[in-house]
């Protein structure tokens, strides 16, 4: 069956919503969008393989879920006459006060009102458009998702909150992220249409913080093996608490299912400590200050000692031995915590990995190709098991199998202005115009800057129909500006070379689970690592030397008279760019 079919699949949301046995219901009459497709899909698949016996003592599903279908935003566009405003210049804020202000069907609140009214648990507001999650342009991080705690003793307070999360998801059809992007793909944004995903956060409640013990996303194809590891093992990106640490490209935990006892490759343990997650994200079931336009009104960070104290390090973490310069499984030791996941990795005190390779063969088979998978999970803090696998998302990958030589007198070649031996991506790209940052300016305290400097460069360049290569330092799309500059995918839309240049003090791993690093693979950016001790390096001296098209304080945009030639060999993962 094809996500496509499986989207008819679903009755009308019933108003005794915990009395129903239907896990996936719809209010309105239009479509689902991409995004709940996807779920469908998925709902189909785990009914078609699912064997409890295989994991005793956890279940696997997809969170109870309601989709307001597409109809529902036309109608409440119409009569609140917003596309006006909508497809203006107006600022993101100007545009979510105004969708605020609105008011939503009057046939679609009693709907409303009735799921509210019997749940009191957190929910997750998604988007789920009709371009989202396609192949091509799969819009991974474009809109927005907001989370509630809904834990408001009056049912009018957890219906108005409810409410202005819809809303804002109904506005990020048209902020300044969706307007680049669309203009960067060659679609008109008054022709998108917005379905909303309600759904139950997969979590447990410790004090005034609710978030699963572990969040993950799952990648059939690995674009960075390293060591023995082969591209067809895949590679699983694990976070504690709630998934934004991963998607937005923060520190988190990979390995390859094939070896999940291997880590990355830290020079040593002390090493290792110093580049693993430290803080994780929940729902704050707390007191929040009022911001309705903000996706995290509802959102606090926590720390690794909040979350020992919550019972779950111990399933979670090694402990570092200073005197030793090791790292011991668990947390029966005193000392440093470090988030390896080892006790589950590799004692299998929870099955996670046996879990994530079922699940992975079972969607890449029915997909017929290479998948991304999100999800999150829960724990029994006393025992582990139970334990609760909660599937969140679906989607295609692009893997080219395009054949390209790049050979060793390439990469040594006099003409090549970079290369390197971690690259992503396959075939040849050409482009006349770089966009990069100026080395000597670069500082991590600068990276919003830098970020609002080339999100203005991308504008004029896409409006005129040119792509171009953006060369910078740390990683590219982290939400944290300490790692890497801040931009988000339609900041720089119209790259299709990136290179991600190391820094001693900014040296992290690309991040393969972030949605930003999905929409690279979707649109079949070119992307090169190049390490500050490497063995190759970027020729400035030929970029500083090319005239300037555009200079701020920041950013350089230079033109060359010859288009530069951007080959990859997916197979080894070596790249280069040739100039004339």
């Amino acid at each position: 069956m094809t996500p496509a079919a499986a989207e008819g699949l679903f009755p009308a949301f019933d108003r005794k919503f915990l009395a129903s046995d239907k896990d996936f219901t719809l209010i309105g009459a239009g479509a689902v969008g991409g995004k709940a497709r996807g779920l469908a899909f998925v709902r189909q698949i785990l009914a078609e393989h699912s064997q409890p016996e295989l994991f005793p003592g956890v279940r696997i599903g997809i969170p109870v879920l309601t989709v307001l279908t597409t109809d529902v935003f036309e109608q409440f566009m119409r009569q609140n006459r917003l596309y006006d405003v909508a497809l203006s210049d107006a600022s993101d804020q100007q545009i979510a006060h105004a969708f605020l202000k609105a008011e939503l069907p009057p046939l679609v609140l009693g709907d409303l009102r009735a799921l509210i009214a019997e749940m009191n648990t957190p929910l997750a507001i998604r988007s789920s458009s009709l371009l989202e999650d396609a192949l091509r342009h799969p819009f991974a991080g474009t809109y927005a998702t907001k989370m509630i705690p809904n834990n408001q003793t009056q049912v009018d307070a957890r219906f108005q909150k409810l409410l202005e999360a819809i809303k804002l998801v109904y506005a990020s059809t048209f902020f300044r992220d969706a307007k680049s992007y669309m203009l960067a793909i060659g679609q008109d944004i008054a022709q998108e249409r917005m379905a909303v995903i309600i759904q139950e956060v997969v979590g447990q409640r410790f004090g005034n913080r609710f978030y699963p013990a572990i969040s993950g996303v799952i990648r059939t194809h690995n674009f960075y093996p390293t060591g023995r590891a082969r591209p067809e093992d895949g590679v699983v990106n694990l976070a504690l608490g709630l998934g934004k640490t991963i998607v937005d490209g923060g520190v988190s935990w990979s390995y390859v299912p094939a070896c999940p006892q291997v880590g990355p490759p830290f020079a040593s343990a002390h090493d290792l400590l110093k580049n693993t997650q430290t803080r994780f994200w929940a729902v704050n079931m707390g007191p929040a200050p009022y911001n309705p336009i903000a996706e995290t009104e509802y959102l606090v960070r926590g720390s690794l000692a909040d979350a020992e104290s919550d019972g779950l390090l111990r399933y979670l973490a090694s402990t570092y031995d200073a005197g030793s310069d090791r790292l011991a499984i668990g947390t029966g030791l005193n000392g440093p915590r470090a988030l390896t996941f080892a006790p589950i990795l590799e004692l299998e005190e929870i099955p996670l990995n046996r879990i994530v390779t079922h699940l992975a063969e079972c969607c890449r088979q029915a997909v017929g190709g290479e998948v991304e998978i999100e999800f999150a999970m829960t724990i029994d803090p006393a025992r582990g098991l139970p334990a609760r696998f909660g599937f969140l998302q679906l989607r295609p990958t692009l893997v080219s199998r395009e054949l390209v030589e790049v050979p060793d007198d390439l990469l040594d070649s006099d003409r090549a202005l970079l290369a390197t031996e971690t690259a992503l991506g396959n075939g040849v790209v050409e482009v006349s115009d770089i966009v990069y940052v100026r080395r000597e300016r670069f500082g991590a305290e600068n990276t919003p800057a830098i970020a609002a400097e080339l999100e203005a460069l991308n504008r004029g360049l896409v409006e005129h129909g040119r792509t171009y290569m953006l060369i910078g330092f740390g990683r590219w799309g982290s939400s944290d500006p300490w790692l890497g500059i801040p931009v988000t995918w339609p900041q720089i839309a119209g790259a299709r070379v990136i290179v991600e240049a190391t820094v001693p003090d900014m040296d992290v791993e690309a991040s393969q689970g972030s949605h930003f690093f999905h929409n690279l693979t979707s649109f079949r950016v070119q992307y090169f690592t190049v390490h500050h001790g490497g063995r190759y390096k970027i020729d400035w001296e030929w970029l500083d030397g090319l005239p300037a098209v555009a200079e701020t304080r920041f950013v350089r945009h230079v033109r060359s008279a010859q288009p530069l030639s951007a080959r990859v060999d997916g197979r080894r993962g070596r790249g280069v760019v040739l100039h004339a």
